[in-house]
Parts: C-alpha cells; structure tokens; sequence
C-alpha cells in the first residue's frame, strides 16, 4: 500500500475498514481474557466518539489530551480525536498529577481522556492548577467528584445511538479535509534534560516514517500481530507498532502491562513487537539463566549450537556469502535448540524492531542466532522518529542501520549526527527558542555522536551530553561500558560517572534472582535483601565480575570504585524514563551522597543500604 497516496491517517483506516473489515484489528485484556475488536468495528467506534467529541465543541485544531496507559480505549480516543479534526496529545500513564498538569496546561487541551479512577485522581489532585479543563473522559465507569465530574468514553460517544446518515457524512467530510500538513499530535519529551517541549509533528511525518519504514523492511504484508506493551505515549511505539500496524491491516494486541510482556506473548503468540533494548538483556539473561540450570550435555549441546549459529548468521548476513554445509548444520541445530527457545515467547515472531537505545551487539546477535532477528534503527520523537533502520538485507549487529527513503544525514565537526528529511518536525509548540536552537541551517541536531562506515551505516557513539570527560581530558562514551556491565549476569542495571573527575565510577543493581542463587549456593545467612548485598561474599563476587570487565579497557576506561544499590532502577523510584532509559541527572541527584564518597572513600567497593541516601522516590 503507497501510505503516501493518502491525505491522512484516518483516511486509511476508512479503506481499511471496508477491506479488512471482519478481520481482527484491535485485541485486549478484559476481566482476564483476550478479546478484540475487527476493523470494521473499531472504525465504528472511532465515528461514533468523533460525534461525541463534536457534540461537546470540540473543533478543528483543539488539542485533546490522553492520559493513559496503552489499551483499547487510547487507539479509538486517538483516532476518535483525528476525525474530530482535532490534536492528540498524550501525557506519560507514569506522569504524577503536577507533570500532567503542565502538559494539559502548556498544550492548551480542554478535554482530557484518562483510564482510570487511579488517573483520575491524580487530576483531581491538582484541579486548581488547571483552571480550563472543561472535561475529563474516562475508559471505566465510576463516579467523578462532584466539583470535578467524568464521563465515560461510552456515554460521550453514546455507543447505544447508531450514527446516521447525516452524522457519518458529517464526521467523514471532516476526514476528507484533514491534510498532510495538518498537525496529529504534540509530544511532551521527558524533560530530563529541563522543562518538556512539545514536538509538533504532521499527519505527512507519520505517513513517510511508516511508509519508508516499512520499505526498508522490503514491505509489511497484512499477516502480522504486533503486541504492544511500549508506551503509546512516545512515538517509537505510536509509529511503528501502532499506525504501521494498522495501516497495513495488521492486527495490535495490547500486552497487560509491561511485568507481564512475557506471559502475554505466550498467550497472544506475536509474530512482530517493537521495543527497546532492555526487553533483548532481559530474553538474554533468562535463556543463558536457564541453560546454565540444565544438564551439563543439554549446556554444551546449547553452546556448540551458539557456536555454529554465529558463524552461520556472520556468513549468510554480514559476509554475504554461500552457507553451504554451515546452512544444514544451522537447520538441524535450528529444529533441535533455537526452535524450542522460540516456542517459549510464541513460537511464531519473525522480527522485533528495537530503538531508544543503542542494543548491544553481543545481545542482537544472539537474537539473531536464535532466529528472532532484531532490526535496530535510530530516532528521535522530533523525526517521528525513525530515520534509520537495519533490515534483512543489511544488517550490522552494533548499527542502527542506514537512512531511510529520502532522508540525509550529515556529522558536524565534533561528530555530532545531524539530519534533514520528511520526517522531521515542524518545531516545538509555543517554544521558537528552542526550535532555533535544535535547527542549523534547515539541519536538526540530534544531540547524538555518531559515524557512518563507507557502506553507510550507521553507528551511535552516545548522547552528546552524557559524553564524560574527565580530569585528565580523555573523552569517554559511558554507555558501551555501562551496555557490558549489564551484560554480566549478576548485574541488572548499571550507569557510569566521572565528569570533571580523576577516574569512572558506577552504580550497579544486581539481578535479585541469580543474587538469590548465589546466596543460597554460598549458604549465605541474612534477614534480607538489604543485608544480603552488605554481605562480604557479595562483595567479593561483585568485585571480581567488575574486575573481569575492566580487564578489556584501557586503565582510564575501568572502573575504579562502585556502589551496589540493592533497589532496581524503575519508573516509579525516578530511574528511568517511560521508555526505561537512565535518567541521568535525576539517578545523579537522587544518589548524589554516594557518588560523591566513591571519589573519597579508600575502599574499591561501597556497598550501601538505599535508605542512607538524601535523595527523595521520584
């Protein structure tokens, strides 16, 4: 399908519709079982809260804000919101009441849809602080506030009430006059790095993201299911598991929660999912976890076929060359290994796309072998976001691939990757400050270090910002070392500092699970986790894992002193944004006392109780 034929989004869905009519568009959980919606009638859906949202005044160019996690209710309020002529604007399901207020607040949105009572209260929380919300939509049915009342997305689009003629005429002219210029959303970035901007993007950047996109890939048949767990909220999962999926007449399930990725796959079997790179550690350490469990034959039975498997996805995929024998080994330890791996997340994906962070390559190889391949590409939500993408015809395991269809990249003189093309915003709303300062003569900036090799691919070095340079003027990207860390299995999260100091140090959390193991292998006595970590065993095991990692760094790259944190890094605790990359500053400011006496504390390792710290549950 030329996505491009088209004016707008909902245009497509429209045809769709009537194409792919009883064929399952939409599916998700309720009261505890999977259930769906085909595309005839989730358009219906979507007609019929476009009348609501009309009947309420909202016009063409209103900004509607959705504050919710993913869900059934998010994807008709998006697509009810579009044919109403109007702007989507969606707000982190993980945002406390005061973050949301300020994107209610600066996008000027007088509507607002939420998904539940949880949500609601958090609006509740600071009703005096916006002043102009004249209504809140919710997703499940209960009693609003009497100073501050909700309705259902029902009652708004008054499901009992078949749409007439007239009404369906109406709502359709107004799809018929949405163009590719026309604005689709405003996206609030995380303000990590300062107060959040609004990225304005168009129904035309979506359209070419998802149309050249998916011809990198060599097409997106109609056969897929994509289950969805990354948030809506960010435009990774908004373009390429949302709207490629839906304009192609592929079908979404919504996955529970992100906790529950894993048991849902087993349920929903998805043969595609869009994701970021911590989803692939996770995979990669319960395989490994459980092949280290097993038998000694069945362990070295799993390692030899790793063996013959690398060398078969490095000859048929990066060299390019004829597998000859190799391919018989492969299929053969294929049927006997990897096909057994893959029944434990479905049994039928054929690919993952993964973006937000660079994946390690160790980690996509290893996918690869296992015959789930993983396509990396590069983004940001100011280019809608993808403007590059490995695919099945090229393909490096430690680059995000090569530009998509009319996009050009260029690298500044410190390296810094900047872009031009399709998909590029339109700038931030309300903000031309900061719209200057992201462009360069028509080129945006991305914040990024980067190469790009003579056959064009191309390579993220690390974020510009982030990049540390220490005491002694060596410049050092701390995500490769933090990526090898994570690699260990005794590590779960870990993230690296040294800016302006005489060596790195790094706060590590442990994988609880293998912790546990050890603790119990060792017959380690302790009360709890807090104490489990204090223990001079753990100690010693975490110094040597570090240790051993240092070994392949040059000395000013190792790692000099750490601390074991005994909390994962989370959304909630402040750690991680939505799409669960490190929040730098905020992990710097929250354990700011700990950082700080690894650089005067004589001993290699400090191992603290998270309660010592100042630093406040974000």
């Amino acid at each position: 399908m030329d996505l491009l034929s088209y004016q707008s989004i909902p245009a497509i869905l429209r045809e769709n519709a009537v194409k792919f009519g009883d064929k399952t568009a939409i599916s998700f959980k309720k009261n505890g079982v999977y259930t769906s919606l085909t595309y005839a009638q989730f358009y219906e859906r979507v007609l019929l809260l476009a009348r609501g949202l009309g009947k309420v005044g909202v016009q063409r160019g209103d900004k509607v804000a959705v504050f919710s996690e993913n869900r059934l209710g998010w994807a008709i309020s998006d697509f009810g919101i579009q044919s109403a002529g109007a702007i989507t604007v969606p707000i982190y399901a993980t945002n406390t009441g005061k973050q949301a207020a300020y994107v209610i607040n600066h996008s000027e949105a007088k509507v607002v849809f939420v998904s539940t009572k949880a949500q609601y209260e958090k609006l509740l929380s600071v009703r005096d602080t916006i002043p102009n919300v004249e209504l809140i939509v919710s997703y499940e049915r209960y009693i609003g506030d009497r100073t501050f009342p909700a309705f259902t997305q029902n009652q708004l689009s008054e499901i009992e009430a078949p749409l007439t003629a007239e009404e369906r005429n109406r709502i359709e002219q107004q799809i018929d006059a949405i163009r590719h210029d026309d604005i689709i959303t405003i996206i609030y970035t995380s303000g990590t790095t300062g107060v959040p901007k609004g990225v304005i993007l168009t129904q035309g950047n979506f359209l070419c993201d998802c149309d050249y996109g998916m011809r990198q890939l060599g097409g997106l048949g109609s056969n897929e299911t994509f289950l969805s767990f990354l948030p809506l909220s960010h435009v990774l999962e908004r373009t390429a598991g949302y709207y490629a999926a839906l304009l192609s007449g592929n079908h979404i399930a919504f996955a529970e929660d992100a906790k529950k990725v894993m048991e849902n796959m087993v349920e929903i079997r998805p043969t595609a999912m869009v994701s970021v790179p911590r989803l692939f550690e996770k995979i990669h350490s319960r395989i490994l976890d459980s092949v280290h469990q097993s038998s000694p034959f069945k362990r070295n039975l799993f390692h030899y076929a790793l063996k013959i498997g690398g060398e078969y996805v490095r000859t048929k995929y990066i060299d390019k060359k004829p597998v000859g024998l190799l391919g018989l080994q492969y299929r053969f330890f294929d049927r006997l290994v990897f096909s057994k791996v893959r029944n434990r997340f479905g049994g039928r994906l054929r690919f993952f796309i993964s973006g937000g962070a660079p994946l390690d390559k160790t980690i996509n190889e290893f996918m690869w072998i296992l015959g789930m391949p993983v396509f990396q590409g590069y983004g940001l939500t100011e280019t809608s976001p993808a403007v590059t993408l490995c695919s099945i015809d090229d393909i490096r395991f430690d680059s995000v691939g090569k530009p998509l269809h009319k996009v050009e990249l260029k690298l500044a003189a410190d390296g810094e990757l900047m872009i031009k093309g399709p998909m590029v915003m339109q700038g931030y709303y309300k903000n031309e400050e900061a719209t200057k300062e992201t462009f360069e003569d028509g080129w945006l900036k991305t914040g990024d270090i980067a190469t790009i090799d003579a056959d064009g691919f191309v390579y993220i070095i690390d974020r510009k910002k982030e990049l540390i340079v220490t005491a002694g003027g060596k410049n050092i990207a701390p995500q490769p070392i933090e990526n090898d860390l994570r690699l260990d299995k005794y590590i779960s999260q870990a993230i690296v500092f040294g800016d302006r100091r005489p060596y790195l140090v790094a706060i590590l959390t442990p994988d609880i699970e293998r912790l546990l193991d050890f603790a119990k292998e060792k017959k380690i006595q302790y009360l709890d986790f807090d104490e489990l970590v204090n223990n001079d065993k753990v100690k010693q095991l975490f110094s040597a894992r570090v240790e051993a990692i240092n070994k392949q760094y040059p000395p000013y790259k190792t790692i000099k002193h750490f601390a074991l944190v005994a909390r994962d890094f989370s959304i909630e605790g402040g750690e991680l944004t939505p799409t669960l990359k490190l929040k730098r500053k905020e992990i710097l400011k929250k354990y700011a006392d700990i950082v700080e006496e690894l650089y005067t504390k004589n001993e290699s390792v400090l191992v603290f109780h998270p309660k010592s710290t100042h630093g406040e549950e974000q």
